[in-house]
Formats: C-alpha cells, sequence, structure tokens
C-alpha cells in the first residue's frame, strides 16, 4: 500500500483503457483508488485523479450514473484543496460538463 503503486496501477489502467480494455482497466482503477484514500486520506488532492479516471472508465462505458458522484467528488475535493481558478479544478469541471453533453446526446 503504497502511493507509487496506486500510480502505477492507474498508469496501467489507462494503457487498458486506451486498448478499449474496461474489463480489466477497472479493477486497476478502483484498485489505485483505495490504495490511495487509505494511505492519503480521502480528501486529499490526490485522490482527486483517481476519482476522475475512474469516473472516465465508466463514462467511456455509458454508465453515467457511476461516473457522476466521482467526478463530483472530485471536484468538491479540489475546491476544498485548491483555489478556484486552479487548472485542475477546471479540467473536472469540464469533465463533468462533458458527461452531462454525453448524457443528453444519449437520451
Amino acid at each position: 500500500m503504497h502511493p507509487d503503486v496506486a500510480t502505477t496501477l492507474n498508469n496501467l489502467a489507462l494503457l487498458y483503457q486506451a486498448q478499449g480494455d474496461y474489463s480489466r482497466a477497472v479493477p486497476l482503477s478502483q484498485r489505485a483508488l483505495t490504495i490511495d484514500e487509505k494511505t492519503l486520506g480521502p480528501m486529499h488532492p490526490d485522490v482527486a485523479p483517481d476519482l476522475n479516471s475512474l469516473a472516465a472508465l465508466y463514462k467511456a462505458q455509458g454508465d453515467y450514473g457511476r461516473a457522476e458522484p466521482l467526478y463530483q467528488r472530485a471536484l468538491a475535493i479540489q475546491e476544498k484543496a485548491l483555489r478556484p481558478e486552479h487548472p485542475d479544478v477546471a479540467i473536472t469541471l469540464n469533465n463533468l460538463a462533458l458527461l452531462y453533453k454525453d448524457y443528453e446526446t444519449k437520451l
């Protein structure tokens, strides 16, 4: 249980995601999130990228209901830990907006 392991797991999950292999990517991303939550704390700013990554995996699979709360949680962490103008806050806001846009077009 070390944050470096979580980083490696996330990188591997991103590789699988790029290959469209979500069944392998999701568990790795979930493990990375669990490690960072346990080692850093659930509200640590470094947990937000894990949440964004897992949310992106769910979004790519069309599972908007699972993606939305993860993006919202990442945003809450970033807004508390960083200033509102921070680029990471903007990225998460954009991710959430794109989720809503994609959801609307699927209706």
